[in-house]
């Protein structure tokens, strides 16, 4: 029976992958297509600049380098004369032809195109590359913090239902998950930064003193944990309560249990159950909070560069960065339902009846 359901778990587990990846191609594809439609943006900076972006575009195979003008390929992006004397006529290709080269491009050399505003000419994986680990650090300590805290407050509150310590953390909760992420960093950054000083304005440099760094971290981590430790809270609170008004928990008590051995071994770990498959889908969705609070913190993270590539129109950039969180909502999505199975035995995706 046991390898049966391990072999109908493994057989679940392949199927949401493969689902997954399918999500994964029409999304970008669909993406692909529908930021090519829009205006092509040229290049900034000397010509030598634009020229080395152009030929890296006609060799990745989405511009076309002739040399006469035409109107075959509809408008002429530019027109440049090298020091040879040659004339470069560059147009855009079809954007089918384009999809494909695009297919082509990351199968064969995880080539996703170069920048045209931000850094000209500079990968757009390596771009991503140098902002990532700035916003999964702050989300990582985020969700350490918010995690404990959450669950801590919800159970407080659900052991004293309708007394004043319930109605308090409630209260609080209420009035903290209806305060947007950006308003409070608003409220966080006069009082502790300009006001009081303890704390900086802005994000410091890389070559500013340690201290500094670290006391940068306060003001975005409690901006993104406030919302996350309400919502664990009131999470928690709901499920436990519900659970200590079930029939198998007063079975437990009349058997001998004392109250807090009852909440321990079967309340709590029965509440667990939906509280930690949340965890990962909390993770995401402070990653895509995050992008206002990046841009008002000046953090150079992934959420700002999202924000400053689309002001831009580097669509490149931004085709990345969206990719990057199409992937984290879908591998979330994935681990919710897996992990699923692996807290509560009684649950086994996949299994038939």
């Amino acid at each position: 029976v046991y390898k049966r359901q391990v072999k109908h778990m493994w057989k679940y587990v392949l199927k949401r992958l493969v689902l997954a990846l399918i999500t994964a191609i029409i999304i970008l594809s669909l993406t692909f297509i529908l930021i090519k439609l829009l205006p092509f943006t040229k290049p900034v900076g000397p010509n030598e600049t634009q020229f080395g972006y152009y030929m890296k575009e006609v060799t990745d195979g989405f511009v076309y380098d002739l040399t006469k003008e035409t109107s075959k390929y509809g408008e002429l992006l530019w027109h440049y004369t090298d020091t040879t004397g040659t004339e470069h006529y560059f147009y855009q290709v079809p954007i089918m032809t384009q999809y494909g080269r695009w297919v082509k491009n990351i199968v064969t050399e995880w080539n996703w195109g170069t920048s045209v505003q931000i850094a000209v000419g500079m990968k757009a994986t390596s771009i991503i590359g140098e902002k990532i680990g700035v916003s999964m650090k702050l989300n990582i300590i985020s969700t350490i913090i918010a995690v404990p805290l959450g669950i801590l407050l919800g159970v407080i509150a659900a052991l004293k239902k309708n007394k004043p310590t319930d109605h308090i953390i409630s209260t609080l909760v209420m009035i903290f998950i209806s305060i947007p992420s950006f308003v409070l960093i608003t409220f966080i950054l006069l009082i502790f930064c300009y006001n009081l000083g303890w704390l900086p304005t802005k994000w410091p440099a890389s070559t500013a003193p340690t201290s500094e760094k670290v006391l940068a971290y306060i003001v975005p981590v409690l901006c993104l944990s406030f919302g996350s430790i309400c919502g664990y809270c009131r999470f928690t609170r709901a499920e436990l309560c519900e659970v200590m008004s079930s029939e198998y928990l007063l079975l437990a008590r009349t058997k001998g249990l004392t109250n807090r051995q009852a909440i321990i071994r079967h309340a709590l770990r029965n509440a667990m159950v939906p509280i930690v498959p949340s965890i990962l889908a909390e993770f995401l969705s402070i990653m895509g909070g995050s992008m206002i609070l990046e841009n008002l913190y000046g953090i150079p993270g992934i959420g700002s560069l999202f924000v400053d590539a689309l002001s831009k129109n580097d669509y490149n950039v931004l085709f990345v960065d969206m990719a990057i969180f199409t992937t984290f909502g879908l591998c979330a999505g994935v681990l919710v339902d897996i992990s699923y199975g692996f807290i509560d035995p009684r649950i086994r995706m996949g299994a038939k009846k």
